[in-house]
């Protein structure tokens, strides 16, 4: 049976490129063992398990690549089972690849019957998914959409197999349209599509199946799956015998006139996730203390980039009036660790002195944006950010020399040497005001504490999504 991937710590993700030759390099040295057979067996197992007590027969979807080989494959294995099963699929068999066609041929010869259409009013106990894999290089229209939309609207569940038709298995981009399956049973490794983007809102409950290959057999990835936290995420367990002065002194620069609330809260954050001492420096100069965290200090905003500081944030409430500029201006030289969020974004996005003076920093600097920020920063839309959202923060990444938080389902985190993590904790309930603030406070704690950047980006995105659910 597939494992939950989500159990498994920092797995790889890969990418098309990298399925293909994972696929070419087994063929090679395993010629007498088929991946497909492999991979129909376990589509079939989990079929079992999955398909409700209707009565109906098993709808599978057969496209015309080595997805719907696999899915032949579980057809034929179900029906031996005692499933009865319906195949559709409108594959040229004397276009299919090698495997692909030998699963059709043993379909057939097993007496397995193809239509070409979904036979209207018949009630089915659960469909599978095997019209369109990893290798979807287009927009899905025609009768392959139809199709689609009339598996959205049977009353079963549905099982994709490796990704839901419609899914970019790189990006997690809609293909014009998409199945939305109950479960994607994925192989060999998780997709980057999966986790980001659209794909949470389509793939359902993932099962991973690394089909019997060595997990030191692929080729190096630089994407992981940020599951849980690595040791390197934690850090080390403090001495009975501290003092405040151990766990770093950070400051956060702004709360401009009506955005206070956006420091009080990264501030109030940075004290709960560990910092020895906060010191705010807001704009609105009338705040001087806060009540509901009299821990919090209060200074001239001017004063923090020339202290000494373990770690600096800028940007949660800063507005971007000349006072702001000048800040940003004098934080790009501060020398210690530097986090840049909201307005601070938005005014490198502005002023190419500013971005050059980002780009130039010799200590470690992060950038926290969402899809807007992102936008304005690579001088592009949203919705181009959202096509390419792993695409995007390695741009933002190379531009800055800076470690990248793309926020947003899936969180792309991207380092500056070319790594980098997807994260899968969090959700929804933190569309809301003041949720990338409080992010930018338990970041900057982390660097105090001192934590290194790259550690401290993954396991501050990680704990915002972990342990803010439903707060």
């Amino acid at each position: 049976m597939p494992i939950d991937p989500f159990s498994l710590v920092s797995p790889p993700l890969f990418t098309t490129a990298d399925i293909r030759t994972i696929d070419r390099q087994w063929a090679d040295c395993h010629p007498a063992i088929s991946l497909m057979e492999r991979a129909g067996a376990t589509a079939a197992e989990l079929a079992g398990t999955l398909s409700n007590e209707s009565g109906g027969p098993v709808l599978v979807l057969a496209g015309p690549g080595n997805n719907g080989g696999d899915a032949l494959v579980a057809a034929r294995l179900l029906t031996a089972q005692g499933f009865r099963v319906t195949v559709v699929s409108r594959a040229d068999p004397a276009r299919l690849p090698p495997d692909a066609a030998r699963a059709w041929v043993a379909w057939r010869e097993n007496g397995g019957t193809i239509l070409t259409d979904i036979p209207p009013s018949q009630r089915y106990s659960l469909v599978i998914d095997g019209l369109f894999g990893v290798g979807l290089q287009r927009d899905i229209g025609g009768e392959d959409a139809r199709w689609i939309a009339q598996a959205n609207a049977l009353n079963c569940p549905k099982l994709a197999l490796d990704v839901p038709s419609g899914l970019d298995a790189d990006s997690g981009r809609v293909c014009g349209c998409i199945l939305r399956a109950d479960h994607t049973l994925t192989f060999i490794g998780l997709k980057p599509g999966l986790l980001t983007a659209d794909g949470p809102d389509y793939a359902g409950e993932l099962h991973l199946d690394a089909l019997g290959i060595d997990p030191a057999t692929p080729p190096p990835t630089p994407g992981i799956a940020l599951t849980q936290p690595e040791s390197r995420h934690r850090l080390p367990a403090r001495a009975r015998n501290s003092h405040k002065g151990l766990f770093g002194h950070v400051g956060i620069i702004g709360g401009g006139s009506g955005m206070v609330g956006a420091c009080l809260i990264a501030g109030r954050a940075a004290l709960r996730q560990g910092a020895g001492s906060v010191t705010l420096g807001t704009l609105d100069e009338r705040i001087v203390v806060d009540y509901c965290e009299p821990r919090l200090m209060f200074a001239a905003p001017e004063t923090l980039p020339d202290a000494r500081l373990d770690g600096l944030a800028i940007g949660p409430g800063l507005g971007q009036v000349p006072r702001a500029r000048a800040l940003l201006e004098a934080a790009l030289a501060a020398p210690c660790p530097l986090v840049l969020d909201a307005d601070a974004l938005n005014l490198l996005a502005s002023n190419p002195e500013l971005a050059s003076q980002a780009a130039r920093r010799s200590r470690p600097t992060l950038l926290t944006p969402h899809p807007g920020e992102a936008a304005r920063l690579l001088g592009s839309s949203c919705a181009d950010i959202q096509a390419d959202r792993i695409g995007a923060a390695r741009r933002l990444s190379a531009q800055y020399r800076a470690h990248v938080a793309l926020k947003g389902v899936g969180t792309v985190i991207v380092h500056p040497d070319g790594r980098y993590a997807i994260n899968t904790s969090g959700g929804p309930w933190l569309a809301q005001a003041g949720s990338g603030d409080r992010l930018t406070g338990m970041l900057v704690a982390l660097l105090g504490q001192g934590m290194a950047a790259i550690d401290a980006l993954e396991a501050a995105a990680w704990l915002h999504g972990s342990t803010l659910q439903g707060s």
